[in-house]
């Protein structure tokens, strides 16, 4: 197991010296983490990495995940796709279904650490100010009040599509909402992810990639042909990839235009690939609506990989030429720091939090469109200086902004500060 000490050929002796002291002055507090999934996803990707970090610097740290069914969790990617600007019809029997199941659970769990850390929406009703522990809620999503989701408007009427999705978001966010104020904080991925009506401190803390876990390390030759002989995939041709759920936020089918335009005046190949969550009962049906725009073109290759494929995943972005982040909605989008990791320059929509690890024409593109995503794939391969510059300058920004060492210092601050309510300065 990788221990704390490993990062500092990466980072610093004088960083990884900087968290000691940080956990020090915590006086051994013990902290429990809550989500929904223990596989599939970017929140179970980094406790699992965060979690066995945080017991190494002496926070006795444990990790539980809440049960549900699917009728649970059917509600809860409703309330995602809601607060995150899509229209969905929520009902009472939905509200009383979500409040059950964070009942049950509560009442299965022991919250006997002086921290409770509760991961997105899904657990946040667990909350209950009777027991003697410190509550955070940690939100991964974008539930601001902007409302940038919008495919397919035109079919249906603009303004009424607008309304229905203000409605169903102010729905789910004031039933959520009553349980968040409970809370002694939250904590957003970025600043702009915050609620202005929340009564609560409200922190910001960018998650992270682990730069030493299977999925960023550097790769033997012997194994990057392993995986691409196992796919069926040649390096014949420039490579375009986007790694992620199938999910319509994601905008696969959108991708998928983008390359067939940019294919037009540049012979590539696509790589989608994706996973499954039990959290997300949505991506099959997504995966089908996707195979069935994929049929019958052979450069295309649709590739659903199973929990802990990380060397699999690090061998498609460390080939590809340009990666993809096409998302219409986006937490954050860690597969951008991936690659850039990697020195692959990434595309992404000027979304969530994707502006904040693509810094425009420095370490990839942003872009609004599906054609102005095929330009910049187009561009990128007919110039590869520009693109191997970009992947460079993204490296370095990933290894300022979005390590793993630096997300579990911006916990171990946060865990300070809830100790100190109401102090404006903290001396450490």
């Amino acid at each position: 197991m990788t221990k704390l000490k490993d990062y500092a050929e990466v980072v610093g002796e004088d960083r990884i010296d900087r968290l000691y002291e940080l956990s020090e002055k915590l006086s051994a507090k013990s902290v429990l983490h809550v989500n929904s999934t223990a596989i599939g996803g970017g929140v179970a990707e980094i406790l699992n990495k965060m979690v066995p970090l945080m017991n190494d610097l002496g926070l006795d740290t444990r990790w539980d995940v809440m049960k549900g069914g699917y009728d649970f969790f059917n509600v809860t990617k409703k309330f995602h796709n809601s607060l995150q600007g899509a229209p969905e019809h929520i009902t009472k029997d939905m509200l009383e279904t979500y409040f059950k199941y964070n009942r049950i659970n509560f009442s299965e769990m022991n919250f006997d650490k002086d921290i409770t850390v509760i991961h997105d929406p899904q657990p946040a009703a667990m909350v209950d100010r009777s027991i003697d522990t410190k509550w955070l809620w940690r939100c991964h999503i974008d539930v601001s009040e902007s409302m940038r989701y919008r495919p397919h408007f035109e079919l249906i009427g603009l303004r009424r599509h607008i309304k229905k999705s203000r409605d169903s978001q102010t729905k789910v966010w004031h039933f959520l909402k009553k349980f968040v104020e409970q809370y002694d904080a939250s904590i957003f991925s970025m600043a702009s992810f915050a609620r202005p009506d929340l009564k609560i401190p409200q922190y910001m803390m960018p998650p992270s990639i682990d730069p030493l876990g299977e999925k960023n390390r550097k790769l033997a030759e012997s194994e990057i042909d392993k995986v691409l002989d196992k796919h069926g995939i040649s390096r014949d041709k420039p490579i375009i990839t986007q790694v992620g759920r199938f999910d319509r936020f994601k905008d696969p089918l959108g991708v998928i235009d983008a390359y067939k335009i940019a294919k037009n005046s540049v012979d590539c190949q696509l790589i989608l690939v994706g996973g499954t969550a039990v959290d997300d009962p949505e991506g099959e049906e997504v995966f089908k609506e996707v195979q069935k725009k994929a049929a019958g073109e052979r450069d295309i290759h649709l590739i659903i990989l199973p929990p802990f494929s990380d060397v699999e995943i690090n061998v498609f972005q460390s080939v590809s030429s340009v990666v993809l982040q096409k998302s219409l909605k986006e937490g954050f989008g860690l597969t951008i720091s991936e690659a850039l990791w990697k020195g692959v320059p990434v595309i992404g929509g000027a979304i969530g939090g994707i502006p904040s690890q693509i810094i425009d024409g420095v370490t990839g593109y942003l872009v609004h469109s599906t054609e102005g995503a095929a330009n910049r794939i187009a561009y990128l391969l007919r110039n590869p200086d520009v693109a191997k510059r970009l992947g460079e300058n993204g490296h370095e920004y990933v290894k300022e902004k979005f390590l793993l060492t630096r997300h579990l210092r911006d916990y171990l601050l946060i865990f300070h500060a809830i100790e100190h309510p109401n102090e404006n300065f903290i001396e450490l």
